[in-house]
């Protein structure tokens, strides 16, 4: 793992783009300063997953910038991805660590405040925090935690969090004021016309902490 903060761009792919697209896309997101790179695929077709999954790991080679994946367990083994990202409706953390093993990254989304309670004891290295404001991508959203919501759990968790939802150019600055550890984007960087550009740019505007 990086020696200095590897959560504080983390990019999470959209999985309505095709290989190429978004093959390209992670190749000039990198150079443009993110520092992870989550691979989701939600259709549950598991062959179409490992086969994205396997052509990011070729694009991040060498890079130092780590590959997660969204859910799967199975995924990230197959792959050898550096880590899993869980929801809270997908394998308890407890089993997925003892699937993974101690070294590979293991993230977890926390949607409310016991959420975010309970997992302070779990065997996770960061946890998502989600979602800071209501977005498209996400549709099912049980709580919004806004920028108050966020200076709490920053205060009040022991573990890393990266902030998720909604964050834009517009509201980066003030996500990244909060002392948050990373902040995740989707259409910010998939959907930017030049993403090194876009990724440069929420870079410069998070200021030089991590």
């Amino acid at each position: 793992m990086m020696t200095n903060n590897p959560y504080r761009l983390y990019l999470v792919t959209d999985e309505q783009q095709d290989i190429t697209t978004l093959c390209e896309l992670v190749s000039a997101a990198i150079k443009g300063g993110v520092t992870m790179v989550q691979v989701r695929e939600k259709h549950g077709d598991v062959r179409a997953f490992i086969e994205r999954a396997a052509a990011i790991k070729q694009v991040l080679k060498g890079s130092g910038v780590p590959l997660i994946i969204n859910d799967r367990v199975d995924v990230a083994l197959a792959v050898k991805a550096d880590g899993v990202h869980l929801g809270q409706s997908d394998m308890p953390a407890t089993l997925a660590r003892a699937l993974i093993g101690p070294k590979m990254i293991l993230g977890l989304s926390v949607e409310n405040d016991t959420q975010l309670r309970e997992a302070q004891t779990l065997p996770v290295d960061y946890l998502g925090i989600s979602a800071i404001f209501a977005t498209p991508t996400k549709t099912n959203i049980i709580n919004q935690w806004g920028i108050a919501g966020l200076t709490q759990a920053v205060n009040t968790s022991q573990l890393p969090l990266v902030a998720i939802g909604g964050i834009n150019e517009a509201n980066i600055q003030e996500i990244a004021a909060t002392g948050v550890d990373g902040i995740a984007l989707v259409s910010a960087i998939c959907h930017a016309s030049n993403p090194q550009q876009a990724a440069a740019k929420l870079v410069d505007l998070m200021g030089a902490k991590g």
